[in-house]
């Protein structure tokens, strides 16, 4: 089952060429941020390129339990009447988070220091997932955390009445718990410190300066130190969200690993601790170019141009990139898949506790198709078998998953046979427009339930 209705299986096609140009969606990190800090700063923020997807939606409909107005004009601007870093209400009923990691940890983060009690549920993958990484850390704020046996959800959070604030170092390099923690500082009094020994997506930094948040960034001994002074009056803003990298993951790899492909993905947000896809793949010599590179935002913003490459080599990935890519070792390793020679993947650890066990489900997967892997827990090994030499003919799960669900759909248009997943409805919790999408390129996939 998917995680809004029935399984929808659907099988990619080996395709000619993908050719035009994607207009992916808005970056998912910044919507979801962009929601939260406007129903934290006091007036209206208005929100252009939101990514309209489910994990957005169910962010949007949390921040109006708490009290904010949140609602999307017809011409497509989101419009959020804010109430204050100290202003949240206690919601009248349990808050579904659906598939969202991101958004449930955040949010629960925004509201550790306010007064109030809030029952958080999503998903089963979203059940499934560790959230002591949260809790350990709102709890020196003072927040309390109720949940099931290991700290899964169904959870209920009671915030801090005399909140403090704290320093802390991140156990492991996550953007969500980093976030979490200097939202809670924002209604603690003093400044809250948090020290990331590796750096991830800086995009919560960024956005609480621009709406008016005191905030430095210095690199350490310790590591970078992030400093936040607490209980700022937040100004409102109006906010262009550049288009997703980790959605233009897709259509770019499609391309490279597709036979006589040329697609153009415009607008896509180059933040270099969101960029290590791109690095990775010039460095396997994709034919993979940034065109009318600019500054939109305070953000690094390019075209990319993505052309079919046929002599790609493995490599070994720097472990310490995986921040700024944790979310595109999936598509990667498909791309690895149909390259030469033998891909190494490190200090991944990471995507074992994403919405599956990433490392797991792309590796039966894979194997299903015909690829030989190496796997521990903390390392990924593809064995490439060169452009068009992955054989496919297989069904892959999704495990509710949308960035599974996308890889293997994108293998399947160079494998030399068709590869099925066998759920593709949770792609519309970040790439409601994938499928569509895709197929104005000239992608072949097939819906199993329409046959």
């Amino acid at each position: 089952m998917s995680s809004h209705g029935p399984a929808a299986p659907m099988t990619a096609h080996r395709a000619g060429p993908l050719t035009g140009t994607a207009h992916v969606p808005g970056d998912k990190s910044i919507s979801h941020r962009s929601l939260i800090l406007g129903a934290m700063a006091v007036g209206e923020t208005r929100v252009t390129g939101l990514l309209e997807g489910q994990d957005v939606l169910d962010t949007a409909k949390a921040m109006r339990a708490f009290g904010a107005e949140v609602a999307r004009d017809a011409d497509g601007i989101w419009r959020v009447h804010g109430v204050g870093v100290s202003g949240f209400s206690e919601p009248e009923d349990v808050i579904d988070c659906g598939n969202s990691g991101t958004g449930v940890r955040l949010i629960m983060g925004c509201m550790a220091t306010t007064p109030i009690s809030a029952t958080f549920t999503g998903d089963a993958s979203l059940r499934s997932r560790p959230m002591g990484r949260i809790t350990d850390p709102i709890a020196l704020f003072g927040a309390r955390s109720y949940g099931r046996k290991g700290g899964r959800l169904p959870m209920t959070i009671v915030g801090a009445a005399t909140p403090v604030p704290v320093r802390y170092a991140t156990p492991m390099p996550s953007a969500q718990v980093k976030s979490a923690v200097l939202l809670a500082g924002l209604n603690a009094p003093g400044q809250t410190v948090v020290i990331e020994k590796e750096a991830t997506r800086d995009h919560s930094e960024r956005m609480l300066a621009g709406f008016g948040a005191v905030v430095t960034t210095e690199d350490t001994d310790e590591g970078r130190v992030i400093t936040l002074t607490g209980q700022p009056e937040l100004k409102p803003q109006t906010i262009v969200v550049p288009r997703d990298p980790s959605s233009a993951a897709f259509p770019v790899c499609a391309a490279l690993i597709t036979e006589g492909s040329d697609v153009l993905i415009p607008n896509i947000g180059l933040n270099p601790t969101r960029a290590g896809l791109f690095a990775t793949l010039r460095e396997m010599g994709a034919d993979l170019t940034y065109e009318n590179e600019r500054t939109e935002g305070g953000e690094p913003v390019a075209d990319l141009r993505a052309r079919f490459s046929d002599s790609m080599q493995g490599i070994e990935v720097p472990p310490e990139r995986a921040p700024s890519m944790i979310d595109e070792y999936p598509i990667l390793s498909v791309v690895a898949a149909l390259s030469t020679g033998k891909t190494v993947m490190r200090g991944v650890k990471e995507l074992r506790v994403k919405e599956s066990d990433r490392i797991d489900a792309m590796a039966r997967g894979l194997e299903a198709c015909g690829v030989t892997i190496e796997e521990d827990e903390d390392t990924f090994i593809v064995h490439g078998m060169g452009a068009g030499g992955v054989p496919g003919d297989a069904t892959a799960a999704a495990r509710l998953d949308h960035r599974i669900a996308m890889s293997f759909l994108c293998l399947g248009m160079a494998a030399q046979k068709p590869v099925t997943v066998d759920d593709a409805g949770p792609i519309a919790t970040s790439f409601p427009i994938f499928v569509p999408l895709m197929r104005e390129l000239g992608a072949r996939l097939e819906d199993e339930a329409a046959r």
